[in-house]
């Protein structure tokens, strides 16, 4: 099995609030089943961290059909104090599926 895919007890780098946000940027359209399967939670848990980040903010949603399409405003900031500074924005842009940000895969050339 895969390290990435085992897991691990004790503490993580980021919280589940974070793992559903950044899912969400990825993919406005994502279903919560899909949410929930990506970041190893359960739907109820997924509907309830939605609900938590829609109260304060950091994410809005439009209903298109069946489907909810999903918005991370722009310029909203983290809620600790500690992590005062940075957006929402930019803590996501860390996440960024875009290959030009991915490092570069071992042997291959960098021109």
């Amino acid at each position: 099995m895969d390290d990435a895919a085992r897991p691990r007890t004790g503490w993580t780098f980021l919280t589940n609030h974070a793992r559903v946000l950044a899912t969400i940027a990825r993919e406005p359209a994502v279903r919560v089943r899909d949410i929930a399967a990506q970041c190893m939670l359960t739907e109820r848990a997924v509907q309830k961290i939605i609900s938590d980040l829609e109260s304060d903010g950091y994410l809005s949603h439009t209903r298109v059909g069946r489907t909810n399409i999903y918005e991370i405003p722009t310029g909203t900031s983290l809620r600790h104090p500690a992590d005062a500074g940075p957006t929402v924005a930019a803590l996501l842009s860390l996440f960024s599926l875009d290959s030009a940000a991915q490092p570069q895969a071992e042997g291959s050339a960098a021109s």
